[in-house]
């Protein structure tokens, strides 16, 4: 199961990054009435595998961080990621 450890990380590290430039993206929009994105789009990068780009912008810029329904998804996100990186660490 080893053999799925690089391509796992590799999804997860792309995902990141799509989804840190999306949230940034985002958050650089709303004062300036450009156009925004999605939430759902926003929680579907976030599950997808972008956690670490979703908490880097969510800290690092403060941007989602009153609605708790990012709270929600990006915890929930984490433990699923996380217990998958375990799954595939141990098994």
């Amino acid at each position: 199961m080893h053999s799925l450890l690089g391509p796992l990380v590799a999804w997860l590290a792309a995902a990141s990054l799509v989804t840190a430039v999306t949230y940034a993206y985002d958050k650089i929009a709303a004062p300036r009435s450009w156009r925004r994105i999605r939430e759902r789009t926003l929680w579907f990068l976030c599950l997808a595998g972008g956690v670490p780009g979703a908490w880097l912008v969510f800290f690092g810029m403060r941007h989602k961080t009153l609605h708790r329904s990012f709270w929600a998804v990006q915890i929930a996100a984490s433990a699923v990621w996380l217990a998958a990186l375990y799954f595939v660490m141990t098994w």
